[in-house]
């Protein structure tokens, strides 16, 4: 019975304890000789890790697709979503005007719109929740390197933000009659889907429960509207609480789609008598409105018609505070935003899952 539960190249370890010995370092190599070394440490005739970076990032991703083609109602109820919310918001902000009442409309579409990107991405929550024991088996036997998975994570997760990404810029910027390049529209999308990805996957690396990663995902979002200058610019924000602006995802593809939009400088938002809108004196006739802009002429010493450009774009940006940055520096921090988090995941993946066999 000794003899058959020895390992066949004579060394005194069994069968079962070759084959736990070579597992506990990775997988099973083919071609290995046994030496005075191998003989005294048998895990050592194995490396750390069977195989390259690279071939583990291509059986993980092909893994990944592989469960994304069995559940396609997924990526189909999320793209549903979308594209219902961007329907939502092209018929209720059809083709805006440039009127004050348009502009204030216009901010309303994009903080919204926004924001949706961010909160369409809480679905990728439960994905390494799920995964989390597979995940920690397998980085325990050295079956494949973290980094390996939170690339394959990464690259796996890429075409189908981009088809989101597609999907809602297409049905929303022609339809809300919005300004600027459509391609750059379309990037901050992107770079607003990729950095919700990003930071819903590294709260799914340090939340222990899907219900509780939820209420922390909405609660954080939540928070990273209030504070992205939508509903109180960055000059009247507390000095004390002024961190947290700088800190809001919302804020820079929020910024980025005003920049975009307000760009020109030679197209008017409010003329003549539309100063007058959004007050009191709104609901008064025009030809008062005109008599009105007689006497405000007389007084600054300067003529002011009913035609007379008073507000552009590059005044509205001034008045919402959005000075700091240009449209493609929002989008590149929007950009790095993602890949912060992709690293603090990866971080997340080291310190939570130690090299225990279960």
């Amino acid at each position: 019975m000794d003899s058959d539960r020895s390992a066949p190249n004579g060394s005194n370890l069994s069968l079962k304890e070759a084959i736990s010995a070579s597992i506990s370092r990775g997988k099973l190599v083919s071609g290995a000789t046994a030496t005075a070394s191998t003989t005294n440490n048998p895990t050592s005739m194995v490396p750390t890790f069977a195989n390259p970076l690279w071939i583990e990032m291509a059986v993980l991703s092909k893994r990944s697709f592989t469960n994304s083609r069995r559940m396609p109602e997924l990526f189909g109820v999320r793209l549903g979503a979308v594209m219902v919310t961007g329907f939502i918001l092209a018929t209720m902000f059809w083709r805006l005007d440039n009127s004050p009442k348009g502009v204030q409309e216009r901010l309303g579409f994009f903080a919204f719109a926004m924001s949706t990107t961010f909160y369409t991405c809480a679905d990728a929550l439960p994905v390494f929740l799920q995964e989390r024991y597979i995940f920690m088996r397998e980085t325990a036997y050295n079956a494949y390197r973290r980094s390996s998975y939170v690339f394959s994570h990464s690259l796996v997760s890429l075409p189908s933000l981009l088809f989101l990404s597609l999907a809602f810029a297409a049905t929303t910027f022609w339809a809300v009659g919005l300004d600027g390049s459509f391609f750059f529209y379309f990037l901050i999308i992107f770079a607003s889907f990729w950095a919700g990805s990003s930071f819903v996957t590294f709260l799914s690396g340090v939340v222990p429960h899907v219900m509780l990663g939820y209420t922390i995902v909405v609660a954080i979002l939540a928070y990273f509207l209030l504070f992205s200058g939508f509903f109180i610019n960055r000059d009247r924000i507390p000095p004390y609480w002024i961190w947290f602006h700088y800190t809001s995802l919302v804020k820079y593809p929020y910024e980025a789609v005003l920049q975009n939009e307000f760009q020109d400088p030679v197209k008017c938002f409010v003329r003549g008598i539309q100063i007058f809108d959004n007050t009191p004196l709104g609901a008064v006739p025009t030809a008062l409105k005109v008599k009105l802009l007689d006497s405000l002429s007389s007084s600054l010493g300067m003529k002011i018609t009913s035609t007379t450009c008073v507000t552009t774009g590059a005044d509205i940006l001034q008045q919402q505070g959005i000075t700091d940055l240009s449209k493609w520096g929002c989008l590149w921090v929007t950009v790095a935003w993602g890949f912060f988090f992709r690293i603090l995941f990866y971080l997340s993946l080291l310190v939570g899952s130690k090299n225990k066999r279960t």
